[in-house]
């Protein structure tokens, strides 16, 4: 895994990381636009619980580091979508590795 040979610089890219990925939102709407192109609602709604001010908060972040595309339709009203990146597609592992971890977690803490 980690080894202590290269504490300063692994230590700096787990920050940065995390520093992305901050908060409770953005990896639930990552796995929410990981099936295709959303609007604004229907990722409010399948990441149940957040106010379209987070949402609309967590997407712009998520843009600024390139993991979600924002994407205006030229329609009336104008349409738009947004879509996961390849670079945010690279968080697939991460995703799926969270969701495992989850799992043993919860039968670890609540034993179900």
């Amino acid at each position: 895994m980690l080894t202590r040979e290269g504490c300063p610089k692994t230590m700096l890219s787990i920050k940065d990381a995390l520093e992305a990925l901050e908060g409770r939102w953005k990896l639930l709407i990552l796995f929410s636009l990981h099936s295709g192109p959303k609007r604004f609602k229907q990722i409010s709604k399948e990441v149940g619980g957040i106010t379209d001010k987070m949402l609309s908060k967590e997407l712009k972040a998520l843009e600024a580091n390139k993991l979600v595309k924002r994407e205006t339709h030229d329609t009336f009203p104008p349409a738009v979508e947004y879509s996961i990146t390849a670079h945010g597609m690279s968080l697939e592992k991460v995703l799926d590795e969270l969701h495992y971890w989850g799992l043993a977690h919860r039968k670890e803490v609540i034993g179900k």
